[in-house]
């Protein structure tokens, strides 16, 4: 599976969720740890769970597994490590104090509604 595959798997688990503030940034060209990195907010450590419980269960359906996941027991901030996709699922204060957003300015945000909307196009 290609990791535009993946993504859009994941962008539309998230979305059907109700994941909030949802947002695609391709880092390949600034960084070696992923090609794309998705963020994501939930409003409680319930809703932050269910959102990486309903990305894995969607991706392992499609044959992929994390290579690494992180921070389940808190849930402030939930990272699912797909190698060449990195799904970072924060609790509101978490990803305000974080602020990957600015930390990875550099990379190219990603439209998300395209991902939503088509089955082609990123």
């Amino acid at each position: 599976m290609t990791d535009l595959e993946m993504l859009k798997i994941a962008v539309k688990a998230l979305d059907e969720k109700k994941g909030l503030d949802l947002k695609v940034i391709k880092v390949e060209n600034v960084s070696a740890l992923a090609n794309y990195f998705v963020l994501v907010t939930g409003t409680s450590s319930t809703q932050v769970k269910t959102l990486a419980d309903e990305v894995e269960h969607k991706l392992k359906h499609a044959g992929v597994e994390p290579g690494r996941t992180e921070g389940y027991h808190g849930a402030n901030w939930i990272i699912l490590d797909y190698i060449d996709v990195v799904i970072h699922i924060f609790y509101t204060e978490t990803r305000e104090f974080y602020d990957l957003e600015r930390l990875w300015q550099d990379g190219e945000e990603v439209d998300t509604a395209a991902i939503l909307g088509s089955q082609d196009t990123v």
